[in-house]
């Protein structure tokens, strides 16, 4: 079922005997007959002046450390607060777990 289907070799065509003939005398005519000369490309502009790089002055690199001091406590602020929501998720499930395997286990001990 998944073997190809190779043609068997008296019916397959062979490099000398191809099915699509090659093209001969055939001539194109040029794009055009009106004889002018090339014309010279425009000139490159010129290049803009490269921009400056920054530069970093003392009370700019106050506010960028400041507000990388920022970000970074925020960040650190929300993920431990996540840790702390799922760790006393945790542990009120576990409450729960056991505060219902002890009344299932004795129903008749109330």
């Amino acid at each position: 079922m998944f073997t190809p289907k190779i043609p068997p070799p008296d019916t397959a065509p062979t490099p000398a005997t191809s099915l699509v003939q090659p093209l001969t005398g055939i001539v194109h005519p040029p794009a055009c007959t009106c004889h002018h000369t090339p014309t010279v490309p425009a000139p490159v502009p010129a290049a803009p002046p490269a921009r400056p790089a920054i530069q970093f002055t003392p009370g700019s690199l106050i506010v960028a450390a400041a507000g990388g001091t920022a970000v970074v406590l925020v960040v650190g602020t929300v993920l431990v607060s996540m840790l702390l929501a799922t760790a006393i998720t945790a542990a009120s499930v576990a409450l729960c777990a056991v505060v219902l395997r002890s009344l299932l286990n004795r129903p008749n001990n109330r």
